[in-house]
């Protein structure tokens, strides 16, 4: 407070500085045009008179300093003078040049004197307009920094905004501005909802406060468009609270809505001292309000798109987890049926197979030979389930990983089939089992598709984003436009993607089709 009173003492200060200089400026040139004209046309008669009316702006000056609103009127007078009084010397000045210190070398029969004059006004409009310019400059030098208009402030938040300035840092530039420009007593910038309004920025600082609006208030705040001292006392008390004596100050409120919510108050004060607001203030403040309830909108968008993306993000987490989990327990399933099947189905084959070969010694004739049929069945069905038990989850991709389990297939599948594994490490066993199953499945579309003579390459790969793998053939390929994807394709891209891993097919009729996949693997298992 202490700070803003010194700041007005010593606007007040300047202004009546401007004034004694204003009075100054007249008076020399009153005096100074007096003198001109009679040495040009022989007029006035007395100069003394002339000075004497130029020294009348010393009374004016005194009255304008005695009163406040006159004395901030200063630079508004004080920078116009200057100029008018400047561009008048400057055409005097060329006047008593051209046609006084030239004249005495032309005839005096008046055509030298009139060519002169000319000469004179030709030589004035041309320097009317960089003096003007220059006056102008110096003018507003003199009269030290004058108050942006109120436009500026709209000019300057309306740039900021197309910025990527943080909604705080924007309200804050705002404030600095509208004290600039409107406000040099201060300026705040309520923001709120519902009806409960918080100060979020202020210039000087005073803090933060609270308001709630219902009711008639709420609906009075948010029709009105830009209101004075009076209106606040009656709707917005709190507003005004705290901010020294209401007398000294003349308040604007302007009211933050879109679409009819109320979003927010802009305030800005002046001394009664300082020029009143004007219709062109109440306009910018208006304009700039809508602005503000624009972006203040705007933000509440983003936010709430912000936090529907959180939840999307959250709900694809949620639901990948349970598409992994759900991987996760087929995959246990089969190993747990595979190790069902040979520690039990399987044994019991075998020893029944064994039962059969001591029965056999045993028996001759007919029951040999029925025994033998008997053995020989038992073992063709112990190999199917050994096949079964295989097909469900190979034994080798639980003991010794990728690279033998693929193998193992290669040497099964329908076509030639070449393994290269690039890593012998062990990944966990959802992961491996993912790879595994997908370059099954590849393996098997091929053997069915290629056509003959046709081979098959699978390559296993790991990188820093974990493991991938490629299953090549050189076959008849297909026209992905007109064929689409096969549903085995789809399991495929199914498990992968259960893992947060993708698929993509490349083929084309005559050359061949090419299958890549990659899973994120965080690390290998030691």
């Amino acid at each position: 407070m202490n700070a803003t009173l010194a700041a007005t003492r010593g606007r007040s200060r300047r202004d009546a500085a401007l004034w004694v200089a204003w009075a100054v400026v007249v008076t020399v040139t009153a005096a100074a045009s007096a003198w001109a004209l009679r040495a040009l046309i022989d007029l006035p008669d007395r100069l003394m008179p002339w000075v004497l009316l130029g020294l009348a702006a010393v009374p004016v000056a005194a009255v304008a300093v005695a009163l406040p609103r006159l004395r901030h009127r200063a630079g508004a007078v004080f920078g116009p003078s200057v100029v008018l009084c400047g561009l008048l010397l400057m055409v005097l000045a060329v006047y008593l040049v051209v046609v006084i210190g030239l004249g005495e070398e032309v005839d005096d029969d008046g055509h030298g004197v009139l060519a002169l004059s000319m000469v004179a006004a030709l030589t004035a409009v041309v320097l009317a307009e960089p003096v003007r310019v220059r006056l102008r400059e110096l003018a507003r030098q003199w009269a030290g920094a004058q108050p942006r208009p109120a436009s500026a402030a709209l000019e300057t938040f309306g740039s900021r905004m197309t910025r990527a300035v943080p909604m705080d840092e924007l309200l804050l530039q705002l404030a600095e501005t509208l004290r600039a420009t409107l406000g040099p007593l201060g300026a705040e910038v309520w923001t709120g909802s519902d009806g409960e309004l918080e100060r979020t920025v202020s210039v000087p600082e005073r803090g933060r406060a609270r308001l709630r609006l219902a009711g008639a208030e709420l609906a009075a705040v948010s029709r009105a468009r830009v209101s004075g001292n009076a209106w606040a006392a009656m709707w917005l008390p709190t507003v005004l609270a705290g901010a020294g004596d209401p007398g000294r100050r003349s308040v604007r409120i302007a009211s933050v809505t879109h679409l009819g919510q109320l979003l927010g108050l802009l305030v800005v004060s002046r001394s009664t001292d300082d020029r009143p607001f004007g219709e062109d203030d109440d306009r910018a403040l208006a304009d700039l309000a809508r602005q503000v309830g624009l972006a203040l909108h705007n933000v509440r968008l983003d936010s709430a798109l912000q936090a529907s993306l959180e939840e999307l993000t959250r709900r694809n987490q949620e639901l990948q987890a349970s598409r992994a989990r759900i991987v996760a327990t087929a995959d246990a399933s089969r190993r747990q049926i595979e190790r069902n099947l040979h520690d039990g189905a399987q044994q019991h084959l075998v020893a029944l197979a064994v039962k059969l070969g001591l029965a056999r010694r045993l028996a001759d004739g007919d029951v040999a030979a029925l025994l033998d049929e008997l053995r020989t069945d038992v073992q063709e069905t112990l190999t199917e389930l050994r096949n079964l038990a295989h097909g469900i989850y190979p034994p080798l991709l639980r003991e010794h990983g990728l690279g033998e389990a693929l193998r193992n297939a290669a040497n099964r599948a329908p076509v030639p089939t070449r393994v290269e594994a690039g890593t012998g490490r062990r990944y966990p066993p959802d992961a491996e089992a993912a790879v595994y199953f997908c370059c099954l499945e590849a393996i098997q579309n091929a053997g069915k598709h290629a056509g003959d003579g046709a081979s098959v390459t699978v390559r296993i790969t790991e990188d820093s984003a974990g493991l991938g793998f490629e299953v090549s053939d050189d076959g008849a390929g297909f026209d992905q436009a007109v064929a689409g994807e096969s549903h085995g394709f789809v399991n495929m891209r199914d498990r992968l993607g259960a893992f947060g891993g993708a698929l993509t097919v490349t083929s084309a009729t005559g050359r061949g089709t090419v299958v890549r996949g990659s899973l994120p693997v965080a690390e290998a298992v030691p």
